[in-house]
């Protein structure tokens, strides 16, 4: 295995970056669906970084922060089982599970002392505040950036720098005597992203919107098997025949993020019309949702 030093330099500088994108910036460069895209163009497989990124982006879909909790840094696990799948020819799959949860996993502990040495920064903002000394406060505050930028940039440097050999071991063990654990991971990979719509569904208020649910489960079976059975009807007659050269494409995951919009406006708009219960009937509704989070909670 091997990668070069200016993928590693580019690969740190991004990690860097993102965990400052996701505090301050919020230009959505930080989520894990770009971690794998940004990875897979430096590695030069964007199809394999977009699996890794997609799959732990769906995977934390429901997993938030309250307050000052940490959470699993999937940005941060994404980089780096990118670059070892890539680079260690391991699948991609087997790569989330084997790579990507456990690195974002222990990232946890990378926060916590990112947010711990912030502090330091913190008092010295204090102590201008005081001196009423505005550029003080500035320049304190940008340093404060720094801690946060190496908690994710010196794992990352370190791990594509130094876990390299290791990696290409674990891979050549996983396809050589381990393969049952290896084909075991790739299953636990697939699965993974069902995970995170679990979570998700567990948060969102279900029990009142039930029906929108089971319409939404409804419209995208009938069209992924209408879509389905057209296509494989169409490679069908490709095959037959020469002259028939029309192309079929697959399920477009545009027309179901429209069909969802458009079902969430109609939800939306039903819910500003309505009128105001009265309290009885409100504390009513609060039981029958317990357990659901709101919109206005988050």
């Amino acid at each position: 295995m091997h990668i070069a030093w200016w993928q590693i330099l580019l690969l740190t500088l991004y990690a860097g970056y993102q965990i400052l994108d996701e505090l301050q910036i919020y230009s959505s460069l930080s989520a894990p669906v770009f971690a794998g895209l940004f990875a897979g163009l430096v590695m030069g497989d964007v199809k394999a970084g977009l699996i890794i990124g997609g799959s732990m982006q769906l995977t934390v879909l429901g997993v938030g922060t309250f307050g000052g909790a940490s959470r699993i840094d999937a940005n941060t696990g994404t980089v780096i089982a990118v670059a070892f799948s890539i680079g260690a020819g391991m699948d991609p799959q087997a790569a989330i599970a084997a790579v990507a949860v456990p690195v974002a996993s222990l990232m946890i502990y990378m926060d916590i002392l990112g947010r711990f040495t912030n502090t330091f920064f913190a008092h010295r903002i204090d102590a201008q505040v005081e001196k009423m000394n505005y550029k003080g406060i500035e320049r304190y505050f940008l340093a404060g950036a720094l801690p946060w930028a190496l908690s994710r940039m010196i794992p990352v440097g370190l791990g594509l720098t130094l876990g390299g050999g290791f990696i290409s071991k674990v891979v050549a063990w996983l396809n050589g005597p381990a393969k049952w654990l290896g084909d075991g991971l790739t299953v636990a990979g697939a699965v993974l992203p069902a995970v995170g719509f679990a979570i998700l569904l567990r948060y969102l208020p279900i029990k009142k919107h039930f029906p929108y649910l089971i319409l939404g489960f409804t419209f995208t079976m009938l069209m992924t098997v209408l879509f389905g059975s057209v296509q494989t009807l169409g490679t069908g007659l490709a095959a037959v025949s020469k002259s028939f050269t029309t192309t079929f494409n697959g399920l477009s995951m545009l027309a179901i993020a429209f069909i969802g919009f458009a079902l969430a406006a109609m939800a939306y708009q039903r819910a500003v019309s309505a009128p105001k219960a009265a309290p009885k009937a409100e504390a009513q509704s609060n039981d029958s949702t317990e357990g659901e989070i709101e919109d206005d909670e988050l």
